[in-house]
Order: structure tokens, then sequence, then C-alpha cells
């Protein structure tokens, strides 16, 4: 990992956009793959959300992606081919060739498992526990809870934008939040459907890189590399022009505007005021860069916009203290 992130070093924020867009839409088809056999498996998860992901057409035009054996098959698949097998036929279950492979697969049934699981506990907003995870998810496998955990935290970020946060170290408690301290919630509308604040974060990112202001076939150019085509039903984000155009503009998240004097017609996208309050420049830089193994002082230009975002955003509250009669708080400095 460390080599990889040395060879990466010199990378441009675009070309990490790219890749967290690229990891974004392989790991929602791996989900949409892996969601049939999730209800069966987790007390609670409802029955129509799976299946609804699993009959989902393919997200290009080129068809569905190569998926890992391991997502494309229900658990224990292959123990009913070596059950079928006539009496007599020696198995190769435990010959040492098939056995790592054989526990990669179970580990990541169990992690789309857990995943499931986490999504269920951010439905209903509650807390969960280590314990929890393992008695009903991750049972005999126990000692690989830690890369289990770890793959199903990064897919919940980067699938959904949600974030697994330990509340209680003593008692392995966490919670799972929105990222990036967006109030944006649209369990409140339709419970059984799945988050979508990571597209949305995608998004945001992709303004930030374009100077705070990009144009509709930027966004609809790097949208299709992970799937999510304009015009498409997609099993996350369902028909996204309505998403990211309308509900997304009416929630003050975006901003969709015709491009002053463009005949014929174009259009592009800002951050909405919601935006701009609930988070910052330097959460959404930090949040892609932490994704990809990077610091945000790797991307100088942006890391210096960002830094003067903080400055701006610090001097308001400087001044709102003021009006209101408090004063300003200088001990503080200008980032508290």
């Amino acid at each position: 990992m460390s080599h990889r992130c040395q060879r990466n070093k010199r990378r441009t924020l675009e070309e990490v956009l790219q890749s967290l867009v690229a990891a974004q839409g392989q790991r929602a088809q791996e989900e949409a793959a892996a969601a049939a056999t999730a209800s069966a498996v987790i007390p609670g998860i409802p029955e129509e959300m799976p299946a609804a992901a699993a009959s989902s057409p393919p997200q290009s035009p080129q068809g569905a992606s190569s998926l890992p054996t391991g997502l494309a098959s229900p658990p224990g698949s292959q123990y009913d081919e070596s059950s079928s097998r006539q009496e007599g036929e020696p198995s190769t279950l435990q010959e040492p060739a098939n056995l790592e492979p054989l526990l990669r697969r179970t580990l990541e049934e169990k992690m789309s498992n857990l995943v499931h699981f986490l999504l269920l506990k951010y439905r209903i907003k509650e807390p969960i526990t280590k314990d929890e995870m393992l008695s009903i998810v991750i049972q005999e496998y126990g000692d690989h809870f830690p890369e289990i955990f770890k793959e199903a935290s990064e897919c919940m970020q980067l699938v959904f934008g949600v974030d697994v946060k330990e509340v209680d170290p003593a008692n392995h408690c966490y919670v799972l939040v929105t990222a990036l301290g967006l109030s944006y919630d649209e369990m409140l509308n339709d419970f059984h459907s799945l988050p979508k604040v990571g597209l949305l974060i995608i998004i945001m990112g992709l303004i930030f890189l374009e100077g705070d202001c990009a144009r509709e076939e930027v966004i609809w150019e790097a949208l299709s590399m992970m799937g999510v085509h304009d015009g498409w039903e997609h099993f996350i984000y369902g028909e996204p022009r309505k998403l990211i155009t309308h509900h997304w503009v009416q929630e003050g998240y975006l901003v969709y505007q015709q491009v002053p004097q463009s005949d014929p017609a174009r259009y592009e996208f800002l951050w909405g005021p919601r935006a701009h309050a609930e988070t910052t420049k330097m959460k959404v830089l930090e949040y892609v860069a932490r994704i990809n193994g990077h610091d945000p002082r790797s991307f100088p230009r942006l890391y210096e916009e960002a830094l003067r975002d903080e400055e701006r955003r610090a001097w308001v509250r400087v001044a709102a203290n003021v009006a209101a009669g408090a004063g300003p708080v200088y001990d503080q400095g200008p980032f508290s």
C-alpha cells in the first residue's frame, strides 16, 4: 500500500476523483450482485430492496461488468455443488489449492452481508456493536473481523456516503452518520431507499475541481464511469437526472442553471446554499483524498483554495458574533 501511495503521489485531484468514481461504480455493482442473498441472512432487511437491486438492468450500454466470483453466486453454492457429487467421487474442497479461494469468497459474502446489516442500522438510526456484528453476521469467522469490518466500512463510505464512527471504544459501539456533516436524509421520504449521499459528494467534488462551477456534460461524463447514465434507471440512485437536476436542487444542495449567453442552451452545476451551510471545501477535499490514501496537501492549488474558504467562514463567524453583541473570539483562531 505504501509503495502504491508513493507511486501515485503526484496524481492530480482529477485523476483521484476519476479513481473514486470508478471504484464507487464497481462497489455498487458488486453490491447489486450480492444483494439478492442478504435478506435471507440478515434479520430485518426488507425483501423488496435486494430483489429490486438484483433485477436492475445493466447500468451501461456495454452490459454488466465482470464481478468477483464470490459475489455472483449465493452463499453455500460451492457446498451444494460438492454435496451433489456421486458417492465415492473425491472432493477437492479441502485441497490446499482450493482452500484460499473458498475462504476469500466466504469473506466477501460476509462483508456484503455486513454492509446490508449496517444499512439496516442506518435506516432505523440505531447504534451497532462489535458483538452484534460477530453474532449475527460474522459468526465463526471472528478471526477475520478486522478485515471484514474495514471493507464494509469503506463500502458504506464510498458507495453510500455513510461514515461508521466509533463512539464507545470500551464497548466497541459505532454509529452510522451521513458523511461530511450533511443533514440530508432520504429515509424520511422512503424508508426502503438506499442512501444516495455518496453520489452527491462525488458531484460536489467535481464542482470544486472545476473551479466551483461544473458544466453539465463534465458531470455526466464522470458519472458514466460509475454506471450512472442520463435516462438509465440505477438501482441505488433511481432516475439520476431527476435526482440531480430536480431533487437535490430543491433540497438546496445543488444549483442547476443555464450557462449565461449560451446558444444553444447549455447548463452548469454549482454548490447550493445548503451545501455551503453544512460542509466546506476542505471537508470535501479531505474526504476525497482520504479515500484514495492521499494527503489533501498533495493538491496545492485546491488545498490553498480550501484554506481561503475556511478563513472566509471564520471571519463571517466573527462578524456574526460582533453583530450579536457577543464580541469576536480571538483566542480560538480562524479555524475553530
